[in-house]
């Protein structure tokens, strides 16, 4: 297989998902500029190592690229960096434009499970954006998190519980 083929079938595998490797990365690392500098580096690794890629799903493995070169990143920083504002505004795509009342009801919505989730243990965050967001199976999240099957269920519970505490909390 020559360079341009090679280079054709990267394009048509791995790049349709650079938009679920930033939700992922942006999520993972609270911050625009990190997601950013994780996903080029992640697609520079996919790439440099695609020709020996012979696996069935390669969103779960471009989105383990993803998660390995985020927890690289957050290892070598400081842990005040975790708390960086968060862009809500980034991962949402509308439609349409509801009604200004309609708008004011739903970004409070958005804005307290905004809070909720970051407010999750980065692994329970994980598991859920990759589930609830980018759609993956449990059995892709177990691949893509490395983590048995098993764990990815019983860390969804998790997150799922606290969430609906957190919102029900919030809520009386």
């Amino acid at each position: 297989m020559d360079d341009s083929d090679e280079a054709s079938r990267f394009d048509a595998e791995v790049l349709p998902h650079v938009r679920s490797g930033y939700n992922l990365a942006r999520w993972l690392t609270r911050n625009d500029a990190d997601a950013e500098d994780v996903v080029q580096e992640a697609a520079l690794r996919a790439w440099r190592f695609f020709r020996g890629f012979r696996g069935e799903n390669p969103r779960a493995w471009f989105l383990t690229i993803i998660r390995r070169t985020a927890m690289t990143l957050l290892s070598r920083r400081p842990a005040e960096r975790d708390a960086d504002p968060f862009d809500e505004e980034v991962h949402t795509e509308l439609a349409e434009s509801p009604d200004p009342e309609r708008l004011a009801i739903g970004s409070a919505g958005v804005e307290r499970v905004r809070r909720s989730l970051e407010a999750l243990p980065a692994a329970l965050r994980e598991v859920i954006v990759l589930r609830e967001q980018e759609g993956l199976s449990y059995k892709e999240i177990a691949a893509a998190a490395e983590i048995p099957i098993g764990t990815v269920m019983s860390r969804l519970a998790r997150a799922r519980e606290r969430l609906i505490r957190d919102l029900s909390g919030e809520e009386r």
